[in-house]
């Protein structure tokens, strides 16, 4: 990756021997790196056996929990907030496995859609709870920086299973709790 982001510099126009880029190529092939660690991550291993056996079936919120990822179409970074809730049935996850699995899918090539399902299916997969409920909040850099050039836009994009997709009411309570 280093000879592609030294490449990248000369092909933009830049000195990639200049003092100030000597080290670029490098950080930049780490910070990529970094940025897509999830596609060498398994949910298996992100969950650790952090799933608990409760008798309660009360609704489970998390919310304001960070994130960041790179968009598929440009890979300019886009960031925002996850909102998950559940309904157990029997089993709960760890409560730090629910940001993990956020990070898991964000770190890698994403749209904004794609990435709020596959977090809703991942909690569903694993704990086959009632119902779950996943919403995103986020700014695009690809649509704030270049192209339409809008600075104060967000998207907002919701996935609902199993009771929060049939009751309207578990729904609603998720929804305005999370406000």
């Amino acid at each position: 990756m280093n000879e592609l982001y030294k490449n990248l510099l000369s092909k933009i126009g830049e000195d990639p021997d200049r003092e100030g880029l000597l080290d670029t190529p490098k950080r930049a092939a780490k910070a990529m790196k970094f940025l897509t660690q999830g596609y060498r991550q398994k949910l298996e291993d992100v969950i650790n056996d952090a799933v608990f056996t409760v008798e309660d079936n009360h609704m489970i919120i998390i919310k304001d929990i960070e994130l960041y990822s790179l968009c598929e179409h440009h890979m300019l970074p886009f960031f925002g907030k996850c909102h998950i809730g559940y309904i157990p049935k029997g089993k709960v996850l760890g409560v730090s496995k629910l940001a993990r699995i956020v990070d898991l899918f964000a770190r890698r090539l994403q749209i904004q859609e794609r990435l709020t399902t596959e977090v809703a299916d991942s909690i569903m997969k694993t704990i086959a709870p009632e119902g779950v409920g996943v919403v995103i909040e986020a700014q695009h850099l690809c649509m704030m920086m270049r192209g339409v050039e809008k600075q104060n836009s967000s998207m907002i994009t919701s996935s609902m299973l199993g009771s929060f997709r049939r009751d309207q009411s578990t729904r609603n309570e998720f929804l305005q709790l999370i406000r």
